[in-house]
C-alpha cells in the first residue's frame, strides 16, 4: 500500500525536514576580499557570506590570509549580465549529479560546474553555494539561502538524499524532474507564443495601415461628392480614431495588460477565476489540462520515489501543480490521504483527474510502486501535450493566414469598394 511503502524513510525525512524549520538560515551577503595564499601570493577575489568575520574564517579554512573585508557594493540599476533561468538550473542539476555519480567530492564538483559554465551571474551563484557548503552550511540549507532560484521541492530533495547518504542518486532524479519540467513548459510556449506574436503582428499592420494608408484614401473620396458605403464609412472612422487616440489606445493597452498582472498577483479571488477558465479555452486549454496532469504525475513520482512520504509529497506536488484550481484539489486529496484514504480513492472522489491517473495510482498501490505506475502516467501526458502542440501548430498556420487575409483584404476591399461603385456607375 502506498502509505506503508513510505514508512522505511519517513521518520528520517521528516526529522530532516523538522531540523531545517528550527534552523535559522542567515542572511550573505557578497563580500571582496584581499589577502595572501599558502605562498604568500597576494590573492583577491568575491566570496559569500553573513559576516566579514565569517568571511575571514571561511578565507581561512581555504588557506587565505585576509587582510582587508568589504562588503561588494550592490549596482545602481540592478545586476548585469544574463540572468539565471530555470532552464540553466535544470543544466546545473545534471552537471551536479553527473560530477557526484563521477565520485568527484562535492566541492570540487563546484569548482569543475562554475569553470564550465557561460553565463556569469550562474557562474557567480554556484560559487556562492560552494563557498556555503565549504564553510558546513550543507548543500541543502546552502541552496535554500537562494529560494529564487531553488524552491522548497528542490531543497527538499536534496536534504532526503544528504540525510540517506544518496546524493548523488537524488541529484540525478531532481536533474531529470527538471529536464522534464522544462521540456515540458518549451512545449506550451511554443503552443503559445506562434499564434501570439501573429496576432501581435496583425494588430501593428492593421494600425499602420489605419493611421499611414486609409487616410491618403480619405483625402480622394472627398472629391467623389457621393455618398461612401457603409464599409468605408466604418473604416474611416476607426481611421480618425487611430490617428487621433493612437498614444491613448496604446497606453491603454499597455495599462490594461499591467493591471491584469497585477491583478493575478495581487488578488487571489482574480486569480483563481483566471485558472478556473483558461482550462476552458479550446485547445489551449485542453493543453495546459494535459500539463498540469504530466506535472502532477512526474513531480509525485519524483518525490515519492525519493522516499519522501506521501503526505508531504502532495504538498511538494500541489506547490508545483501550475494552476490554483489543481493545486486547490491536491491540497484537498493530501487532507484525505492524509485521514487514511488511498491516493487513488481519493482521486477518483474528484471528478477532475483523469480516469487513467486514477487507475494507474490504484495499480501502484496496490503493487508497492507508485513511483514507476506514475512515472509511466507522465510519459503518456507529455506525449500528448508534444502531439497537442505540434496539431496545434498545423492548425494555426491557415487560420491565421486566414485571419490576416481578412483584416488586410477587408481594409483594402473598403478602400476600393468606392471606386468600383463609381467604375460600374460610369
Amino acid at each position: 500500500m502506498a502509505l506503508t511503502t513510505t514508512t522505511k524513510t519517513a521518520s528520517s525525512v521528516s526529522k530532516a525536514k523538522a531540523a531545517t524549520k528550527t534552523k535559522q538560515i542567515p542572511t550573505t551577503n557578497t563580500y571582496i576580499y584581499k589577502g595572501l595564499d599558502k605562498k604568500g601570493n597576494k590573492i583577491q577575489g568575491e566570496i559569500n557570506g553573513g559576516s566579514p568575520t565569517i568571511v575571514r574564517t571561511i578565507l581561512a579554512k581555504q588557506g587565505i590570509t585576509a587582510k582587508s573585508v568589504s562588503k561588494k557594493a550592490k549596482p545602481l540599476f540592478g545586476s548585469s549580465g544574463k540572468s539565471i533561468k530555470p532552464a540553466d538550473i535544470a543544466v546545473f542539476s545534471r552537471q551536479m549529479a553527473t560530477m557526484m555519480k563521477a565520485g568527484v567530492p562535492l566541492v570540487q564538483a563546484f569548482d569543475i560546474v562554475a569553470d564550465g559554465l557561460e553565463n556569469p551571474n550562474l557562474k557567480k551563484l554556484v560559487l556562492q553555494i560552494r563557498d556555503s557548503v565549504a564553510a558546513g552550511g550543507g548543500f541543502a540549507n546552502s541552496l535554500r539561502e537562494h529560494p529564487k532560484y531553488f524552491d522548497d521541492l528542490f531543497c527538499n530533495l536534496v536534504d532526503a538524499g544528504e540525510q540517506s547518504g544518496a546524493l548523488e542518486t537524488m541529484l540525478d532524479r531532481i536533474a531529470t524532474y527538471k529536464e522534464k519540467t522544462e521540456a515540458l513548459k518549451a512545449k506550451i510556449k511554443k503552443a503559445l507564443t506562434y499564434p501570439i506574436a501573429v496576432v501581435l503582428v496583425a494588430i501593428v499592420v492593421t494600425g499602420i495601415l489605419l493611421v499611414k494608408v486609409v487616410p491618403q484614401f480619405a483625402e480622394t473620396f472627398r472629391d467623389f461628392g457621393a455618398e461612401l458605403p457603409a464599409f468605408t464609412l466604418f473604416v474611416l472612422y476607426l481611421s480618425d480614431l487611430a490617428q487621433t487616440y493612437w498614444f491613448i489606445i496604446l497606453l491603454g493597452m499597455g495599462v490594461a495588460a499591467f493591471m491584469f498582472k497585477l491583478a493575478t498577483q495581487k488578488s487571489q479571488a482574480f486569480a483563481y477565476l483566471v485558472d478556473k477558465y483558461i482550462l476552458k479555452f479550446p485547445i489551449v486549454g485542453k493543453i495546459l489540462y494535459l500539463s498540469v496532469m504530466a506535472r502532477f504525475a512526474r513531480t509525485l513520482a519524483t518525490t515519492f520515489a525519493a522516499g519522501v512520504p506521501l503526505i508531504d509529497a502532495l504538498t511538494s506536488v500541489s506547490g508545483a501543480a501550475g494552476n490554483r484550481i489543481y493545486a486547490e484539489a491536491i491540497i484537498k486529496v493530501r487532507e484525505d490521504v492524509s485521514t487514511g484514504i488511498q491516493l487513488n480513492t481519493s482521486l477518483k472522489a474528484r471528478s477532475m483527474f483523469p480516469t487513467l491517473l486514477i487507475q494507474m495510482a490504484a495499480i501502484g498501490e496496490e503493487s508497492g510502486a507508485l513511483d514507476a505506475m506514475l512515472d509511466k502516467v507522465a510519459l503518456y501526458y507529455e506525449e500528448a501535450v508534444d502531439n497537442m502542440v505540434d496539431s496545434l501548430t498545423s492548425l494555426l498556420e491557415p487560420l491565421i493566414m486566414s485571419v490576416l487575409g481578412i483584416l488586410v483584404g477587408g481594409l483594402m476591399i473598403a478602400m476600393y469598394l468606392p471606386i468600383f461603385q463609381i467604375g460600374s456607375v460610369v
